[in-house]
């Protein structure tokens, strides 16, 4: 099997998750990682027996193809830039960048450069909502009508060691959580034609309740509970709510209503989970889950089918397009609120192919 280099930039919270989805995958080759603090980079090339080096070498190095950008959200489209620039294929963790232009300029670069763009979320390649796609396809719901996407808490500075961006800008419910929900929102029904909606702050600082910072007062910059609805290509409506002000709900994550029946959709932040139909005649039914990728957390997913596309000269599914519309709906609500009007969606993006086969064995060459 041909292996694909990557370098990984940034060693937060979020890398250790991605480090070990990485060593699932036998087409990837970590060549090394970097972060600006070079003793966190070290410490954590050590847990994970992986190279520890400086950002300037990962560009320098010719085995290098992909830079996963683990940065925080304020960072990815100056670290995603820059390596592009070095000649790296780049993928990003989610948000693309902290606003549309900021990451249609990425993607720009990466075009002029003949470079790919890929882009977390990857969860909606999962088993679950791969089954929740084949449901769809297959004509199971009916003509889809609309649905519901809900994901409350009261903040992520309850257990976050460091949870100062998400209340910066390129925080926020919306952009840190917004993009499961609504990028496997297009994974099932398509792209977003309009927006409409509400955003809101509540407290203008949060006190982290988490070690080893437990007290703290850090600022709000960012709207904390945003609501609305997005009109769908096809006709679809679907209301929306990304909160962190709430303490607690009943809402099931994410729903899908069409003519014949209703899909209850798992959790889109996880890979797996369960699956319910209930048809317009008849009873409930469970829906088996038998594609790959349900159980355990497969972060990296993503990555390994974009080594896949690299190698094999296809489309990856995680990609930039996919990423940037999702960016712009999600920054759509914002502006939807401030002027008191409906917003047009000025990208359109094709649904990405199902994911049919498993890429542990490489079967998923195509």
């Amino acid at each position: 099997m041909q292996r694909i280099g990557i370098g990984i930039i940034g060693c937060g919270n979020i890398s250790s998750t991605y480090l070990k989805g990485l060593a699932h995958f036998p087409i990837l080759k970590i060549c090394g990682i970097a972060d600006l603090n070079s003793d966190l980079a070290q410490a954590c090339a050590a847990e994970f027996g992986v190279p520890a080096c400086s950002i300037d070498a990962l560009h320098a190095d010719p085995d290098v193809a992909i830079i996963v950008n683990l940065t925080v959200p304020k960072a990815h489209v100056e670290v995603g830039l820059n390596a592009l620039d070095a000649g790296k294929h780049v993928y990003s963790e989610k948000p693309l960048g902290v606003t549309f232009g900021e990451g249609k300029r990425l993607l720009d670069r990466a075009n002029a450069r003949g470079l790919r763009v890929g882009s977390a979320p990857d969860t909606f390649l999962g088993g679950a909502h791969q089954t929740a796609r084949a449901v769809v396809d297959a004509g199971a719901i009916g003509q889809p009508i609309g649905g519901t996407a809900f994901f409350m808490c009261p903040g992520h500075e309850r257990w976050h060691p460091n949870p100062d961006f998400y209340y910066e800008a390129g925080g926020g419910p919306m952009l840190d959580m917004g993009p499961y929900y609504i990028t496997d929102l297009v994974n099932l029904l398509g792209p977003v034609e309009k927006v409409a909606g509400f955003a809101t702050k509540v407290r203008d600082v949060r006190r982290i309740g988490s070690e080893p910072r437990r007290g703290e007062v850090i600022p709000v910059d960012v709207p904390t509970h945003v609501t609305g609805l997005m009109s769908f290509v096809n006709g679809a409506v679907v209301q929306i709510t990304m909160s962190f002000d709430v303490a607690g709900h009943r809402h099931t994550p994410l729903e899908i209503y069409g003519t014949d029946a209703t899909l209850i959709v798992p959790d889109p932040n996880h890979f797996g989970g369960d699956l319910f139909l209930l048809p317009l005649v008849g009873e409930a039914q469970g829906k088996p889950v038998a594609l790959p990728y349900a159980e355990g957390n497969w972060r990296s997913l993503g990555v390994a089918d974009m080594a896949f596309a690299i190698a094999n000269n296809r489309p990856h599914r995680a990609n930039g397009d996919l990423a940037l519309h999702v960016l712009e709906v999600m920054e759509a609500f914002q502006t939807a609120s401030d002027r008191g009007e409906t917003v047009a969606i000025t990208t359109r993006v094709e649904r990405p192919a199902p994911l049919a086969a498993s890429l542990i064995d490489g079967s998923l060459g195509r």
